[in-house]
């Protein structure tokens, strides 16, 4: 345990509130989660927002959300909350949710 090289995978749970749904923002953040190799889901929320939860190295989980930010869909998020988590080793690819 916790030895030098051990890989901590963690999950991150981020709100993302603005002008984010019918964008495009959930293919974007699928597109990006495939090339990063990050598992987990995106969705839809009633109240407007769009829900992102992953898993992965925290590292890359930083990256994955930097990557986002930086893409064409940044301009639509007005506002984000970004908290973390033990993982829970339950998704499989990243997927966008209903």
């Amino acid at each position: 345990m916790g030895h030098e090289g051990s890989r901590q995978i963690v999950r991150m749970d981020v709100s993302f509130k603005g002008c984010v749904q019918g964008v495009g923002f959930r293919y974007t953040a699928v597109s990006i989660a495939v090339i990063r190799r990050i598992s987990g889901f995106v969705r839809n929320e009633p109240d407007g927002s769009v829900a992102l939860s992953a898993e992965g190295e925290r590292e890359d989980l930083l990256a994955f959300l930097s990557d986002l930010q930086s893409s064409h869909v940044s301009r639509y998020i007005d506002h984000l909350n970004v908290s973390w988590r033990e993982a829970g080793g339950t998704f499989r690819g990243f997927v966008i949710a209903r």
